[in-house]
């Protein structure tokens, strides 16, 4: 359907379910961001404020959500970063259910809580910023490496059969926006160098293990008293390298990178070591995930900020695709 018109539904579902939770009176949701899920403001008369997310239908499961939520409570646990922690309902579970006239099938919700801050201005100077996403990146790794996971866990995976297999989670990147005969022949390239590469970089667990898998700047909330890392929809299993790739989504083009790169690979290794052969790598992750991204647009072209990347990123990504390969290939 339409997105305007499944806004519509979901705005009555998210309003209609905050009986679910001991919410106040008066308590209101305001839509504040859409992707793969929608996201509302939750406020209510005395200051009362919390994050409502309802989740995208068929694509996480029940099982999946609640994993998301026990390693989020795990790395707050260990201090590795700090997390948005999470109310149950009234039933005293973590993830409800609700459904509303109009949506064929019902959707699983999580109210989290608010977190105080702002992400840094990417306009700005962002090298600190990137040295300290670096630093909250390998605390994030190392706490993956040791903890033990229930047997049951289950999350996405972010690897080569997930972005380039026969049933891609995001979709197909030939199937993005102005994929024009050029562009896919430097992207098909690009692809077989990608999968090259990585298979002989290999999974070891040292490599590869459970990821944020969006750790943009924007899920970075900055106040006087630290940093807060949100949005752990994405995390799943991938290279830990993936998280510096995820870090300069739609901005890969910047000539600023080159210099971020360094400040995150500094921030990085103040608390987790990094080979040169791995640093030697990134540039790989950031070709994956720039491939990743161009199929999202493509899948996710009803949603306004796919809408706005889509006149030009798949020009722009042949020209990343093009210079690397001249690079590694």
């Amino acid at each position: 359907m339409p997105l305007e018109e499944l806004l519509g539904h979901l705005n009555k579902l998210a309003n209609a379910s905050l009986g679910l939770w001991d919410v106040p009176d008066g308590a209101h949701a305001r839509l504040i961001n859409v992707s793969e899920n929608a996201t509302y403001l939750v406020e209510a008369p005395g200051g009362y404020r919390a994050i409502l997310r309802i989740h995208r239908e068929n694509y996480h499961s029940r099982r999946a959500i609640e994993c998301e939520l026990e390693w989020i409570d795990a790395l707050a646990e260990a201090k590795a970063v700090v997390t948005p922690g999470h109310y149950l309902g009234l039933d005293g579970q973590a993830i409800q259910q609700g459904q509303a006239e109009g949506l064929d099938d019902p959707r699983f919700m999580v109210l989290f809580h608010f977190v105080e801050g702002a992400e840094p201005d990417e306009n700005g100077d962002l090298t600190g910023p990137f040295e300290e996403l670096g630093e909250i990146a390998a605390r994030t790794h190392l706490q993956s490496v040791g903890w033990p996971r229930p047997a049951d866990f289950e999350r996405l995976t972010w690897d080569i059969d997930a972005v380039f297999g026969a049933d891609p989670t995001w979709g197909n990147w030939r199937d993005g926006p102005k994929v024009d005969a050029g562009v896919r022949e430097v992207l098909e390239q690009v692809e077989a160098t990608v999968k090259h590469r990585l298979t002989a970089f290999g999974k070891s667990p040292g490599r590869y293990g459970l990821i944020h898998a969006d750790m943009r700047l924007a899920n970075l909330l900055i106040d006087e008293t630290g940093t807060r890392l949100i949005d752990f929809d994405d995390c799943g299993f991938g290279w830990f390298l993936y998280d510096f790739a995820a870090g300069i989504s739609f901005m890969e083009d910047d000539p600023r990178v080159p210099e971020l790169k360094k400040a995150w690979v500094r921030g990085y290794r103040k608390a987790r070591k990094l080979s040169a052969e791995e640093e030697a790598e990134i540039d790989t992750f950031v070709m994956l995930r720039r491939l990743a991204l161009l199929a999202w647009i493509g899948s996710h072209i009803e949603a306004p900020e796919p809408q706005a990347l889509a006149p030009d990123f798949a020009r722009v990504t042949a020209e990343l695709g093009a210079a690397y390969l001249k690079a590694f290939a």
